[in-house]
């Protein structure tokens, strides 16, 4: 494969089979330095077999991928070096301190004692662990536990960190804690974050989202651009004759979908924000309450893979 400078990870036609099963299939697609790219999938789509090939922890039948301008194939020490990665589950040694697992895995990164102990304090005042530095693992929470596999990663200085639903589990105060730690650290060294999630709020965070099912990437785009292949606004109004409204509606715009639901008329459209001027001239009846809703990454998921995100 030929190195492109502007790409943290640059994927060719990577495979996975499994016995019975094609996990993988001829995806690519890359990922600029210094991006949020967000990989979004139904369970079993292949999402972490995805993961656990650019990670090096699991072998491509064909195809190559390109990690910080590395063969995952041929180079994977230097894939290693260039990468950190939290996982879905955790992987802290619950018997050792705070303090002793962050040294274990500088330790293993090859850091030096005094580049341990310059990065250690700046990551455990970033992610708040001070007051937890020779606790031992094991008597702490989970959310405390996820801190720390953060700091843990961040020891090294990884170019592009790999995070794997990262904050399932976690309520949502410390989902927002961890997010405001990576997004800074991001900020400041201009990492690339490779990140899947069930959280429809963190993939709106990303600058691209890529989509998979049944091993494929269905769709890859920014936020913003995935929302408009739903091309429906959603106008929800009550007014107090509901039934006139919606006769007069359907007959000012008889290809429009116009229905009631609970309180409520709801009308599909596409661009809703001129259209609903349009609408408000068609109803003669007083109205109390108007709102209009662009359409949610939930829904564009929906769209495309037929399922929900859970």
């Amino acid at each position: 494969m030929e190195n492109n400078s502007d790409y943290a990870i640059d994927v060719k036609d990577l495979t996975r089979k499994f016995p019975h099963l094609i996990a993988v299939n001829k995806v690519s697609f890359n990922v600029k330095k210094g991006e949020i790219f967000g990989f979004l999938g139904p369970n079993g789509a292949g999402k972490t077999t995805t993961v656990n090939m650019l990670c090096t922890l699991l072998n491509p039948n064909s195809g190559d991928a390109l990690v910080d301008g590395y063969s995952i194939k041929t180079q994977p020490l230097q894939v290693r070096k260039a990468i950190g990665i939290v996982f879905q589950e955790s992987t802290l040694d619950n018997h050792l301190t705070v303090r002793e697992n962050l040294f274990l895995h500088a330790k293993l990164y090859g850091l030096t004692n005094s580049e341990f102990k310059k990065q250690f304090y700046q990551v455990i005042k970033l992610v708040d662990l001070e007051d937890k530095l020779d606790k031992s693992v094991g008597q702490l929470s989970g959310g405390t536990k996820r801190r720390i596999e953060v700091a843990r990663v961040l020891i090294h200085k990884p170019k592009i960190l790999f995070l794997d639903e990262p904050t399932v589990g976690l309520d949502a105060q410390t989902r927002n804690k961890i997010w405001d730690y990576l997004l800074k650290v991001r900020k400041e060294n201009n990492m690339t974050i490779f990140l899947t999630t069930q959280y429809i709020n963190e993939a709106e965070i990303c600058d691209r989202i890529g989509v998979i099912d049944n091993g494929e990437i269905i769709a890859l785009d920014t936020p913003d651009n995935l929302k408009n292949l739903a091309n429906e606004d959603t106008i929800e109004i009550q007014t107090n004759n509901n039934q006139k409204s919606i006769e007069e509606v359907k007959t000012a715009f008889p290809n429009i979908f116009v229905k009631q639901f609970g309180k409520n008329i709801i009308i599909k459209t596409e661009k809703g924000e001129t259209f609903l001027p349009k609408v408000l001239e068609a109803i003669t009846e007083e109205i109390n309450s108007i709102n209009l809703t662009k359409p949610s990454l939930e829904d564009i998921f929906l769209k495309l893979t037929g399922r929900q995100i859970r």
